[in-house]
């Protein structure tokens, strides 16, 4: 087999990235013997979880398939930007994925609507990976960089293990996490061939600790709610209780609507409303 003129340039994309990763900052002692710069093409395919021949293949341009799940694995290997992740699935003739967004759904206006006549009451529209797809006024006041956030990280799984302190302190998270990623792996059993959940747990597991460990574990349980316990800054604590809708026109998404616990939460979230309506 022999490199085609689209091969070399996608064999020297893969070598211009695979030289610019130190070895220590993927674990590797550096060694004193190393003659290039960067990474061997051993291991990155060790690290990529694929075969140095295969590998090697591919970085020689030679005409051998490439899945958008293994590519995916050999771009989070060498730390590629989203543009570099999408340039390289060209360059391999692969469709382009956008990482952790579902392909557009069409959510009928009256599925909006039905979340926004529930103010004050804070809800939001998720589907089964919990990316949020729509939300009211107090959900958006409470979440601000949440809901602001890019598509990919516009998640509520990755909100709780991710969100800065200055943006919102999750004061239950040590409680929650274990239960959301024992159910949040239950989903995910459902869709092991689906590439955008398989690249949203390596994302998740490069960006929290917590949630590696806890993933790791292996554990698993059928999805549910949590109570929702925050301190927002300039707001106070807000205790919240957790109830889902499940759509049966619409399978896979739900309603999910947080009520306060006392009254002291309902006064706060109104205070968010008002502080929200005055940026």
């Amino acid at each position: 087999m022999t490199a085609t003129a689209h091969g070399r340039e996608l064999g020297s994309f893969l070598r211009s990235r695979r030289e610019r990763i130190t070895p220590d900052q993927v674990g590797i002692p550096p060694g004193t013997r190393r003659r290039t710069p960067g990474l061997r093409r051993e291991e990155v395919a060790q690290l990529a979880g694929v075969g140095i021949t295969w590998y090697t293949w591919l970085e020689q341009g030679r005409p051998i398939n490439a899945s958008a799940q293994v590519l995916a694995a050999v771009a989070r290997t060498l730390r590629l930007t989203d543009a570099e992740r999408d340039h390289l699935y060209r360059l391999a003739g692969v469709p382009q994925l956008l990482a952790g967004v579902e392909p557009a759904l069409d959510i009928p206006d009256e599925l909006h609507a039905i979340v926004r006549a529930l103010d004050p009451l804070p809800a939001v529209l998720v589907n089964a990976r919990t990316d949020v797809l729509g939300w009211n006024r107090s959900y958006g006041a409470l979440h601000h960089h949440l809901v602001s956030a890019p598509a990919a990280e516009r998640n509520t799984i990755w909100y709780l293990f991710t969100a800065l302190q200055e943006h919102s302190r999750i004061l239950n998270r040590d409680e929650q996490a274990p239960e959301v990623v024992a159910g949040f792996r239950y989903s995910y059993s459902q869709h092991l061939n689906d590439p955008q959940w398989r690249d949203f747990v390596a994302r998740l597991r490069d960006a929290s600790p917590l949630f590696a460990r806890l993933w790791d574990t292996e554990d698993v349980a059928p999805p549910r709610l949590c109570d929702k316990h925050y301190d927002f800054p300039e707001i106070g604590e807000i205790r919240l209780r957790s109830t889902g809708m499940a759509l049966v026109d619409h399978p896979g998404i739900r309603i999910v609507v947080h009520t306060p616990a006392e009254d002291r939460s309902r006064e706060r979230i109104d205070r968010a409303l008002r502080q929200a309506a005055a940026r």
